[in-house]
């Protein structure tokens, strides 16, 4: 642990998340404007303890916490990459510019979630003048340490403001996310209201888009393919096992071993299992594919109010919308033992949306990059980062051509909505 006094604050880099007592990051967490159970003292600890993110892997801790009169005050997680593996915002070409001119790009300083392209709070801070500090803390310590570059992946606005101020450098990259939410008159601008079934939302898309999800879901019902979901604790030992004998045999199909272990969902079972929603589909009493989606829940993280079980679930177990708080699910893993015409579509989109408009849920969000996902009603939305490199030269090159790339975002977002599959209004 490193530590030192700073602007009233004691500064301290811890080398392992456990380091910092679980209680006090999760309390700080709940505080923040876009907390997600990905920043959940359990799920950063799992992944260390799991060695998923661990030197070893090319990921070592220096979690960066500030600290006044004995109270956390700011925190990130922080890690030393070794390379740009599990990452999700591409920053290759600038390691290879590095090489080319005989500097070395690595190790560099990475705020993020190891493996999670998820949108969200990275600073944590009791106010603004704390992250403002924990992000002047955050240069200041890869100055001393001679880093080449920090970079804050997926942030939240707060985040995003407070680096801005620091000179940081924004980079904005598109994710595809879903709304359950449709004008209550058919008119855009008009109040809006939840979907009431599968149907309902289908009938929110233009005619080509409605046919097409039904006949990818027909071919998948045609081949004798259902499924059934389970959530938290009621998910088995036997059910993790399955999910990960298909999460494990995607990866390998493609030539990879997966990021995440099956030491690492048992754990997620044991520490966070209200955060997990599992798919399973069987056919002819074989079960043969899986798909694993998280839940942000407001009873455990992040609503900032007090509620009672009984405040958050009907007598069905579904979840409700509460006034400031917003429900989200997110895509994340899946895998299939047999090949099935649409499989991957039914399990990744259609039955979790499924779910989230029967239990009320606000929003899922698909994951990194998959313009394929419009076809689903996924719609594009910006997500950004931001980056601070030590050399000047190179800070100079990296920013004019985040200029650049930021003018081919934007119009890259403008011919995405022009594509949009939502049906249009009636004229008039």
């Amino acid at each position: 642990m490193l530590e030192n006094d700073s602007n009233d604050y004691v500064i301290r880099v811890l080398a392992s998340p456990l380091e910092v007592d679980g209680a006090a990051w999760n309390a700080l967490l709940a505080a923040q404007s876009q907390p997600t159970p990905f920043m959940r003292h359990e799920y950063l600890a799992a992944l260390h303890t799991s060695g998923c993110a661990v030197p070893a892997t090319g990921w070592t801790p220096r979690f960066m916490t500030l600290w006044q009169h004995g109270q956390l005050a700011a925190a990130c997680p922080l890690y030393l990459k070794t390379h740009s593996h599990g990452e999700y915002v591409f920053d290759w070409a600038w390691a290879n510019a590095y090489a080319q001119h005989g500097m070395a790009y690595y190790p560099k300083a990475l705020a993020a979630v190891p493996f999670t392209p998820v949108p969200g709070t990275r600073l944590m801070a009791r106010d603004a003048a704390a992250r403002q500090a924990l992000v002047q803390a955050l240069i200041d310590w890869c100055k001393k340490e001679q880093f080449s570059s920090l970079h804050l992946l997926f942030a939240a606005d707060d985040d995003l403001a407070a680096c801005e101020r620091a000179g940081l450098m924004q980079r904005d990259t598109v994710q595809f996310h879903w709304t359950n939410a449709t004008p209550v008159s058919g008119d855009p601008g008009a109040a809006l209201r939840t979907f009431g079934s599968f149907d309902h939302f289908l009938a929110s898309l233009n005619q080509e888009k409605r046919k097409k999800i039904r006949q990818e879901r027909r071919k998948v019902a045609e081949a004798g393919v259902s499924f059934r979901w389970v959530r938290g604790r009621d998910i088995t030992p036997a059910d993790w096992d399955f999910f990960y004998r298909c999460y494990e045999r995607t990866y390998l199909e493609h030539g990879n071993a997966p990021y995440l272990s099956r030491g690492f969902f048992q754990q997620m079972a044991q520490g966070m299992p209200e955060n997990w929603l599992l798919f399973v589909g069987e056919r002819a009493g074989r079960l043969i594919a899986s798909s694993l989606i998280a839940l942000h829940d407001p009873l455990t993280l992040g609503s900032g109010q007090n509620h009672s079980k009984n405040d958050l679930e009907t007598a069905d177990g579904s979840i409700r919308n509460l006034d400031g708080v917003e429900t989200i699910a997110y895509g994340r893993y899946w895998g299939a033992l047999e090949r099935v015409d649409c499989l991957h579509f039914e399990a990744c989109y259609y039955q979790p949306l499924q779910w989230c408009i029967e239990h009320g849920i606000g929003r899922f969000e698909g994951g990194a990059q998959g313009e394929h996902k419009m076809a689903r009603a996924l719609l594009p939305v910006k997500t950004s980062s931001a980056h601070w490199l030590a050399h000047p030269s190179f800070a100079d090159a990296v920013e004019r051509f985040l200029e650049r790339e930021g003018h081919g975002v934007g119009e890259y977002l403008e011919h995405l909505e022009a594509r949009s599959p939502l049906r249009k209004p009636a004229a008039g």
